[in-house]
């Protein structure tokens, strides 16, 4: 008797049939339902939420460690540059040492920061602290990440990647606010606090829900080139803080400069005669790739420091509390939502090409725009310019990471998005640096006698930097595939 072949394994029914049944395929699970994408949306949402709460609680934790407000960017750039620099490890060591013990290890290195963060009694105790958490943070979303890569069937996997990035664009809008309202309320070292629960949570859940996930065979790590790498961007930042904060002599910074300008060059070679590369060069043959990450860098060279020079000007310029600053943000990160909304059509009718120049442009006028600070504009028209920002910057990173990936076949895509995930970090932390030191310099320029004279310069400046990116995007093939594909990325 022929047997039929149940679905979810029930025990076969008596009744006859002529031929088996074939299984009847399990519908993809709701990412609601898979507590693993809630452990994964945990970590991210905690990492996301502390890269935007710092940023409006700098004047009070400047005050409470007797440091100039001007010279805070050191706590942002630490940790930044710290994720940037470890997140290529992260994928490696997963695959080494198993995917729940890195995770694990991931969030008590977060949670720990955290509290050293929130104990810190000098500003270099703060940014060495900001290091540790930095550790961490470069090891959350590549593992968590990795981990749906290697549990979630195809057909979940689109779903499940789309319900982790929802932390991504919770962040931006809560933690202004959060930052400001706590620093005002409470004091600044609750915006570091506040993970401690989060990281006991997700802690126990690591625990009971990670599976412990190891790959058959690892492949062996490129130590040297990642040595290279990673010393000459870190030269190459310390060279911007010289500048700007530190007051180094200019001949020590020119100094570090030019060495970490030439370890970095020292590993493009190493990168075009190793076996495996930590990025292999041939990448940059693909036009849309190379543009996309050269784009990437230098737009986000000035258009990273926005985050970091509103709220300093909205608070030691214009005198608004740490709550109505971080109020003042909302609009941004709403019109960035929104923004995500209507890409596809856009693309669809002007290509990538023709819309990123014009909107790197677009977004190089209105962070030019906030230099009638000078003039103390009122709040609406603040809110105006925020909003046109926010939108304009939505659709710029969006365009930005897809034109970036469009092309990568399978051979290039993983190593294609991990330095997509660098350059995002490194450009943003030095996007931070270049915008202190434009300020800093204004700063002594001016004597300091008024605060609100520093910014306009300030602005203006990095509006102009950031508009040199739309001569890279115009570099984008007319008849490359990017030029008329209609999927975009929501990064």
């Amino acid at each position: 008797m022929p047997r039929i072949l149940a679905p979810l394994h029930l025990p076969a029914p008596t009744i006859m049939t002529p031929q088996p049944l074939p299984p009847t395929p399990l519908p993809p699970r709701s990412p609601a339902q898979q507590p693993l994408l809630w452990l994964i949306a945990i970590g991210l949402l905690m990492q996301m939420l502390d890269s935007t709460i710092v940023n409006t609680a700098l004047p009070a934790i400047a005050r409470d460690l007797n440091a100039s407000p001007l010279k805070m960017e050191t706590v942002v750039i630490s940790y930044m540059l710290t994720v940037a620099l470890l997140m290529p490890a992260s994928g490696w060591l997963a695959d080494r040492f198993g995917i729940r013990r890195i995770y694990l290890l991931a969030i008590a290195l977060f949670t720990l920061g955290s509290v050293l963060c929130a104990y810190s009694q000098t500003l270099g105790q703060l940014v060495a602290s900001r290091v540790v958490q930095g550790v961490g943070g470069a090891m959350l979303m590549p593992v968590g990440r990795l981990a749906i890569l290697r549990t979630a069937t195809r057909e979940e996997l689109l779903a499940a990647l789309s319900f982790i990035v929802l932390p991504a664009a919770i962040g931006p809008l809560l933690g202004p606010f959060l930052g400001g309202w706590l620093a005002e309320r409470f004091s600044w070292h609750w915006i570091f606090l506040i993970n401690v629960p989060i990281g006991l949570l997700g802690l126990a859940l690591t625990l009971r829900i990670m599976p412990p996930l190891r790959a058959e065979s690892v492949q062996p790590f490129d130590w040297l080139g990642f040595g290279l790498f990673a010393a000459g961007i870190m030269l190459v930042s310390l060279a911007l803080e010289g500048l700007g904060e530190l007051g180094w002599a200019f001949s020590l910074s020119a100094w570090m400069l030019i060495v970490g300008a030439g370890l970095l060059t020292s590993y493009w070679l190493h990168a075009m005669r190793a076996s495996s590369p930590l990025f292999p060069p041939d990448l940059f043959r693909i036009n849309s790739f190379a543009v996309g990450i050269l784009g990437n860098l230098f737009a986000r060279l000035g258009s990273g420091g926005v985050p970091f020079l509103l709220p300093l000007m909205l608070q030691l310029g214009l005198h608004y509390t740490p709550t109505q600053a971080g109020l003042m943000l909302v609009p941004m990160a709403l019109a960035a939502l929104v923004a995500r909304l209507g890409v596809g059509k856009l693309v669809s009718r002007f290509g990538y090409r023709r819309l990123l120049t014009v909107n790197t442009l677009i977004v190089g006028i209105l962070i030019a725009s906030f230099a009638s600070v000078a003039f103390e504009p009122p709040m609406w028209l603040l809110l105006v310019q925020l909003a046109l920002l926010g939108y304009a910057n939505g659709l710029q990173f969006t365009l930005m990471n897809t034109v970036t990936l469009l092309d990568l076949d399978g051979a290039h895509a993983s190593s294609g998005n991990s330095l997509l995930s660098v350059t995002m970090q490194l450009s943003m932390s030095l996007g931070v640096a270049a915008s202190a030191a434009l300020l800093g310099g204004f700063a002594r320029a001016l004597g300091e006698t008024d605060v609100l004279e520093v910014f306009p310069y300030t602005f203006l400046s990095i509006g102009v930097m950031g508009m040199v990116a739309a001569a890279i995007f115009l570099q984008l093939q007319r008849d490359s595939r990017s030029a008329g594909r209609e999927e975009v990325a929501d990064l």
